[in-house]
């Protein structure tokens, strides 16, 4: 398939290992081109998507490292001050973890933005197959080859995935060649996922951190995170701090709601349609919602959730009905 082709062409970086790029980029150079450094002077990439291995699979490769050290270099980008990882984040943690003060390194100076990004993806991905990422990897995956494989009309790409998500049938755009070609479709061919379900992971690029982290973790559904991933920063940051407080599960009918509102949100207004929707969904053992003024939740309730919250009141209202009834006596 001829996406497949000109997507491997883009994103092969063992290509940009051993291609000559002498007229954008230097080596340093080092006995085999390898060079040790130490393990305090590289840094994590600056928008590194993955997460470190742990448990099982980190103490593996520990063991492995203090027996037989690291077979394989990593690779990095030399920096101001010092180095940025490109490939090899697992390694250097594991180093460091069974004593190691250095790593043998390839050493890259001058990639921009977007090279340094394709080390980052496709090494990770030589790794690792796709269906082994976690979701906001896949997402961060998925968002770097569409940056790639999109055409000129990357407005009416955004616009056709937001039409998709609508379930409105999305007109086709043309590539500078006059090929009718999508690049959602091919990312979507790529990965085998339906057109609607590349727009969805794609989204999910946007959501913030904390959202993210809930997301691989299995504790918001795929689409209530792709309705908060349409919300803005600052929207989903209020949410998250409710969320945090109150120890709230975001259900999909609330992601919804609250994203069809965006753009007009304030938190009290976010903690009001969140009370509404909880009493509406709420089953009859679900207990009931009311507001209690901000000067009472500051004063008696700041930094607890929604469990902590529910002891206090249950106690302080015990301790009420017991005056209460001690005094009628």
């Amino acid at each position: 398939m001829k996406a497949n082709a000109n997507k491997r062409k883009i994103f092969d970086a063992v290509d940009l290992l051993t291609e000559d790029t002498s007229a954008q980029t230097t080596e340093v150079k080092a006995e085999n081109g390898i060079e040790q450094i130490a393990i305090d002077s590289i840094k994590a990439f600056h928008n590194h998507p993955f997460h470190l291995y742990e448990g099982e699979r980190l103490n593996d490769m520990v063991e492995s490292i203090r027996e037989h050290g690291i077979l394989n270099p990593v690779i990095v980008l030399k920096t101001d001050d010092g180095y940025e990882m490109l490939s090899g984040h697992n390694r250097v943690n594991a180093a460091k973890i069974a004593g190691f003060s250095e790593v043998p390194a390839i050493i890259k100076v001058g990639l921009s933005e977007s090279e340094a990004y394709v080390y980052v993806i496709e090494t990770n991905l030589m790794q690792r197959s796709f269906a082994e990422l976690l979701p906001s990897e896949k997402a961060a995956v998925m968002a770097a080859h569409y940056d790639k494989v999109c055409c000129h009309g990357k407005r009416n790409d955004i616009i056709r995935g937001l039409q998709i998500l609508s379930g409105i049938e999305p007109e086709k755009t043309s590539c500078h060649n006059g090929k009718k070609l999508n690049s959602l479709d091919v990312i979507a061919s790529e990965y085998g996922f339906s057109s609607r379900n590349a727009a969805r992971y794609l989204s999910l690029n946007y959501l913030i951190q904390p959202f993210k982290n809930l997301m691989d973790e299995n504790k918001i559904a795929l689409l209530a995170a792709v309705d908060v991933s349409y919300m803005t920063k600052g929207e989903q940051q209020m949410l998250w701090n409710i969320v945090d407080r109150q120890g709230l599960k975001v259900k999909p009918v609330y992601a919804e709601k609250l994203r069809k509102a965006s753009g007009d949100l304030t938190e009290e207004k976010m903690a009001e349609i969140l009370e509404t929707l909880q009493v509406k969904h709420s089953d009859g053992n679900a207990g009931v919602s009311f507001k209690l003024p901000k000067s009472i939740c500051s004063k008696y309730f700041d930094g607890m959730d929604s469990k902590q919250m529910a002891a206090v009141v249950e106690q302080a209202l015990t301790a009420w009905f017991e005056g209460k009834k001690a005094a009628v006596v």
